[in-house]
């Protein structure tokens, strides 16, 4: 299992788990294998050239089947024709939080307080073109506002300065955030899954809260090189269904901010599409560059 970022990463530790529970099930050894750099390019170029046997699979996120192909249209891959989806395993919504000092109590009143001082709030990602970077652009055009966007190499310091009301709001990942909106220092406005949570269950989603269609989450996958068999492809699908719906597996990631979510290889195929479609127009729209 080839995992294009580095060990200790949320797609390694994803990867880890899910190799050793599909090889109980399989009867085979699982050795994860990582490949990182390029923000995924590299092990993703080496699983797409990979015999497509059934031997070799590998992890993917959202990053390097959707976004990366948006912001550049050079990478040694094509995630539609070279990739074999095989089963969406989970998902990473953010949480759109400002600090408890921004004078808006909702999505609406956020948006009404932005367009009153165009440019004048301030949001942070962990760096130029990343997700929540992206996200941020995305609550921009379709809500019809300017937020200055102030990007970090650390999601850390990025939240300390969240805390310190040096910046305003931030599209966080839930453990990075949950603890502090408890404190009363945070306030969570909304999530950024089509679907609500089950573990905050009182938070709107973007879409309910007036943005229809808005979804911006990191996802992760597992996919196989072009070619490998539809047999293989079910057999695999099914055993990692089965292997991400074992409690110890949800517990796992839970604490991570991971929650379990699995797919039809179908399904996963039409989501890299409908993705890769919306980021590209995102980034066509408002000319975003990769770094």
């Amino acid at each position: 299992m080839i995992v294009p970022l580095p060990a200790g990463s949320a797609v390694d530790v994803i990867a880890r788990l899910i190799a050793q529970k599909l090889g109980q099930r399989l009867g085979q050894t699982i050795v994860v294998e990582n490949r990182a750099g390029a923000s995924g390019a590299i092990g993703t170029e080496a699983l797409v050239r990979a015999a497509p046997d059934g031997y070799t699979i590998g992890m993917a996120t959202s990053t390097t089947l959707a976004t990366a192909p948006a912001l550049n249209p050079k990478l040694p891959y094509d995630p539609v024709n070279d990739v074999a989806p095989v089963a969406l395993v989970g998902v990473s919504p953010y949480l759109l939080v400002a600090h408890s000092d921004v004078p808006a109590n909702s999505v609406a009143g956020l948006i009404a307080l932005a367009k009153s001082k165009p440019g004048g709030l301030s949001y942070s990602s962990v760096g130029e073109a990343s997700l929540a970077h992206l996200a941020g652009l995305l609550f921009c055009s379709m809500a019809g506002v300017e937020l200055t966007h102030i990007p970090y190499k650390s999601s850390t310091n990025a939240v300390l300065d969240l805390m310190e009301h040096r910046i305003d709001l931030q599209f966080s990942i839930l453990p990075t955030t949950q603890q502090q909106a408890r404190t009363g220092k945070l306030r969570v406005l909304a999530v950024t899954t089509e679907k609500r949570l089950d573990e905050l269950p009182d938070v709107p989603t973007l879409a309910e809260s007036g943005l229809a269609g808005f979804e911006a989450t990191l996802w992760f996958a597992v996919v196989a090189p072009k070619g490998v068999s539809a047999d293989v492809i079910a057999r695999l699908n099914r055993e990692i269904i089965g292997a991400i719906a074992e409690p110890d597996v949800r517990n796992a990631w839970i604490v991570q901010g991971i929650f379990p979510e699995g797919s039809t290889p179908t399904e996963l195929g039409e989501r890299v599409v409908r993705d890769m479609a919306k980021w590209r127009t995102v980034v066509s729209r408002l000319n975003v560059k990769a770094e």
